[in-house]
């Protein structure tokens, strides 16, 4: 469950302000929101956008500041958290580093555990269920660029929300593309690239990942099972 729920809001000379409703929104910038929210095609500095980008740099700086803390100082981590989040539930435990595009556009569900380097491109929104967990040096972004070079030499860009349900594991350096959905349960493989959409309950990995196999009730009976030996040339 997610406890807490703000509007998006900017920083100027460090005080908080909510960032402008509709009617006092600048055309241009209303525009590029629209067109972020449709999956279309958009660039998000310039006249008229100075509002997204002090949102970005709020969220950077309140990184920063969370990246900074001492390790014994579990308490600053929350409050910069809370802060810097869009919403956040319980019991929720981010190592630094940590890095975000804007920051306020992350929803986390309660006892979400997050390693070193885990990096959220969150140009529009990610959700994260209950008690995911990320391994070391995972990369969610929900935006990327057209193919055609003439389409992006401008940097035009296109997003799409990520929603990863309850209960999943993400391996370490496994990178998630932009409108995936993780489906409850499920585990990603370390390195993994998830291009598409995942099923609840199943273990995927590889580039493009994947799936390897269910999940079933025999898994409940845990035991290590140590690394196979390679065989040169298999």
């Amino acid at each position: 469950m997610i406890h807490h729920q703000r509007e998006t809001m900017t920083t100027i000379t460090g005080k908080t302000a909510l960032t402008p409703d509709d009617s006092s929104m600048d055309p241009r910038e209303r525009d590029v929101r629209d067109r972020m929210d449709r999956h279309e095609l958009y660039t998000d500095a310039g006249e008229g956008l100075e509002s997204l980008t002090e949102e970005r740099l709020r969220g950077k700086d309140l990184a920063d500041d969370f990246n900074a803390t001492r390790a014994r100082d579990e308490a600053g981590r929350k409050r910069i958290l809370f802060e810097l989040l869009g919403s956040m539930g319980e019991n929720v435990w981010i190592e630094p580093p940590l890095r975000v595009a804007y920051g306020n556009h992350v929803h986390l569900g309660d006892g979400v555990y997050g390693n070193f380097n885990l990096t959220l491109v969150d140009d529009v929104n990610i959700y994260v269920g209950n008690r995911v967990m990320f391994a070391p040096n995972v990369t969610i972004t929900t935006t990327g660029h057209p193919i055609h070079p003439d389409l992006r030499r401008d940097g035009s860009q296109f997003s799409a929300p990520v929603h990863i349900e309850d209960d999943v594991w993400i391996g370490a350096g496994a990178i998630i593309l932009p409108g995936v959905t993780i489906g409850a349960g499920s585990i990603v493989g370390a390195g993994s690239v998830v291009t598409g959409n995942v099923p609840a309950n199943v273990v995927v990995a590889g580039t493009p990942a994947r799936v390897i196999r269910e999940i079933t009730e025999a898994d409940r009976d845990f035991h290590y099972r140590p690394p196979r030996d390679l065989v040169v040339g298999a």
